[in-house]
């Protein structure tokens, strides 16, 4: 299942006639050569510091294994407040941008308030558009979807890494979700051994005090604790 920030449809079974008609004007529905099962996974690593500092920087790590015999279509990773679950309370899913908290105040035109600046998102930092993330831009995995990155097919017995560098800039107590899936638009399905959909929370808590950094003897900028 995949959703998209800010608003509260589910791209999946529900909503391919939406896509479909999405689409039209651009040669047909988007997912209409889109192949349709389960894809079997196995996440061989997942990791982000449980304790960080304001400003301290750290990267949200996720590896993914294709256990099955068929390629993958287009591996996706959806980062999301709280949950990934779907439907989520307001404020919680991709209601709000990834790596960011809702902020609870009428009139504004976006709810989301970051918690951590994307300095590098996943991918090649070369995005479609030419524009590089290195230099702001929002590289080759950037999706429609803001809360979600694809890594493209991904071949039997093959790895694929997903790795966002961040910088903390909102100190308090936060749970980050993600979710992956096989397909953008929800025919093709991510599926652990034990047939569950491949997903998992990182509780996070970021003091309020910057991280102390000093420059050791090789004149390199290290940070400490």
């Amino acid at each position: 299942m995949r959703r998209v920030a800010g608003t509260s449809f589910m791209i999946g079974a529900a909503s391919a006639a939406t896509l479909a008609i999405a689409a039209c004007g651009s040669g047909g529905p988007q997912d209409a050569k889109e192949p349709t099962g389960n894809y079997p996974v196995q996440v061989t690593s997942a990791s982000f510091p449980a304790t960080q500092h304001l400003a301290e920087h750290s990267r949200l790590t996720l590896s993914i294994r294709n256990t099955g015999s068929k390629t993958i279509p287009n591996l996706v990773v959806t980062i999301c407040n709280v949950t990934c679950t779907y439907p989520a309370p307001v404020g919680e899913g991709t209601s709000v941008a990834a790596f960011a908290q809702y902020l609870n105040q009428p009139g504004l035109a976006s709810h989301s308030r970051p918690v951590w600046i994307i300095d590098k998102p996943p991918g090649p930092c070369q995005g479609v558009s030419g524009y590089s993330c290195s230099n702001g831009g929002a590289g080759a995995d950037v999706t429609a979807a803001a809360n979600t990155w694809a890594g493209g097919s991904l071949k039997p017995g093959a790895t694929e890494t997903f790795s966002w560098a961040v910088t903390a800039v909102s100190p308090g107590k936060y749970k980050v979700a993600w979710e992956i899936d096989a397909s953008l638009y929800g025919k093709a399905k991510a599926v652990l051994a034990n047939g569950s959909i491949p997903r998992g929370t990182f509780s996070v808590d970021i003091a309020q005090a910057p991280v102390q950094s000093y420059v050791n003897d090789a004149g390199q900028v290290v940070q400490g604790q």
